[in-house]
C-alpha cells in the first residue's frame, strides 16, 4: 500500500509551511504530496489565508524534484474546463510530468458565496461537473481540434494546446454518490477515493464503482482505489494524546474516525482497507509543522506496508 500526504492549507498555512511538508514527505519517500482547494477555513482563523491550489502546485512543480503533486480535490466550480485544462497541463510541464488531477463537483457553499462563486443547484453542479471531465480529458487526448458540446460547457474546433507532459495526468474522483459519482467514475477517473469513512462504507462505495466500470465493459482493475483518513500516531499514549490535541481532536475519536494510534495499530488498520481493495491511504496531515509526525510514520509505518 502507498502512503501520500494530503494537507489542508485553507486551514491556515503559508507556502513555506507547505513547502517544507512536501521536501521532508519527497526525502521520507512518501508517495505524493496533496493539497485541498478551498477558499475559505472551516472552524478556524485559517491565517494568513487562503492560498490557490494551482499556484501553490505550480511554485512546488519547481521546488521539488520526485514528488507527484496533486489536488484533492479541485471544485468544477472554481474554474472553467479549458483554463484549468491549461493550468494543469502547464504545472505538469513545469514538475516533468508529476502532476495529477482530482476533481469534484463542489460542495462548500459559503466559500461560494464569501468569495463571489456562483453556486448552484446539486444537480447542476454534476451536469457541470460531467462537461468539465468531458472537455479537460478530451482537450489532453485530441490530435486535432475538439468539438463538445455540453449542457453548461461547449467547446468548438479547440486546438487542445497545451498537451502535458505525461500522455494524461491522472484524473481522481471521489465521494460517496450512489448513481452519479460511480459512472463518472468508470467513464473518466483513473483512481477513485472516499474520504474519511469507514471499512464498510467502504466496501460498499467500492462495489458501486466496480458495478459502474462492469456496466461499461471497463475492467474495474484498471482504476486505483483509495482512501483518505486523517493521520495521528504516537509512540505511546502521551504522544498520541499531544497530537490529538495539537489537532483539536480527541485520541478515541480519531482512533475510531481516522488512522491513529500507535503504529503497530495504524498498521493494523491500513491492513484492513488494503485487504477491501483501497491500495493508497491519503493522509491527512492537519498539524504542518509537526515534522516529526511524518519521520515516525516514515520510519514505523511505511516501512510495513510496502512502499
Amino acid at each position: 500500500m502507498e502512503l501520500r500526504i494530503f494537507t489542508e492549507p485553507q486551514q491556515g498555512a503559508t507556502y513555506d509551511d507547505l513547502l517544507a511538508v512536501a521536501l521532508r514527505a519527497e526525502e521520507l519517500g512518501f508517495g505524493a504530496f496533496f493539497r485541498s482547494d478551498h477558499y475559505l477555513a472551516m472552524g478556524t482563523d485559517g491565517l494568513p489565508g487562503p492560498s490557490d491550489a494551482w499556484i501553490t502546485l505550480a511554485g512546488l512543480a519547481r521546488d521539488t524534484s520526485t514528488i507527484r503533486l496533486g489536488t484533492m480535490m479541485t471544485s468544477a466550480t472554481f474554474r472553467h474546463p479549458g483554463p484549468l485544462a491549461i493550468s494543469v497541463a502547464n504545472v505538469d510541464a513545469m514538475s516533468g510530468g508529476r502532476v495529477e488531477l482530482g476533481i469534484g463537483a463542489g460542495w462548500y457553499e459559503a466559500e461560494h458565496t464569501k468569495y463571489g462563486i456562483p453556486f448552484p443547484s446539486t444537480g447542476e453542479r454534476f451536469d457541470r461537473f460531467e462537461d468539465n471531465l468531458a472537455i479537460i480529458t478530451g482537450l489532453w487526448a485530441t490530435e486535432g481540434d475538439l468539438t463538445y458540446e455540453g449542457k453548461h460547457y461547449s467547446v468548438t474546433g479547440s486546438p487542445g494546446l497545451p498537451k502535458p507532459t505525461q500522455a494524461k495526468p491522472p484524473v481522481l474522483i471521489g465521494g460517496l454518490g450512489k448513481k452519479r459519482t460511480p459512472a463518472l467514475t468508470a467513464r473518466y477517473a483513473d483512481e477513485f477515493n472516499l474520504p474519511f469513512v469507514d471499512e464498510e462504507t467502504t466496501a460498499a462505495q467500492f462495489a458501486r464503482v466496480r458495478a459502474a466500470c462492469e456496466a461499461i465493459e471497463r475492467d474495474p482493475d484498471d482504476l486505483v482505489y483509495s482512501n483518505a483518513l486523517v493521520l495521528c500516531v504516537g509512540r505511546d499514549e502521551d504522544e498520541l494524546d499531544r497530537r490529538a490535541r495539537a489537532i483539536g481532536r480527541e485520541k478515541e475519536e480519531l482512533r475510531e474516525n481516522g488512522l491513529a494510534g500507535t503504529p503497530e495499530e495504524v498498521v493494523a488498520k491500513a491492513r484492513r482497507y488494503a485487504d477491501l481493495g483501497s491500495e493508497r491511504l491519503y493522509l491527512q496531515v492537519l498539524d504542518l509543522g509537526d515534522l516529526e509526525h511524518l519521520d515516525l510514520v516514515a520510519a514505523e509505518v511505511m516501512a510495513h506496508l510496502g512502499r
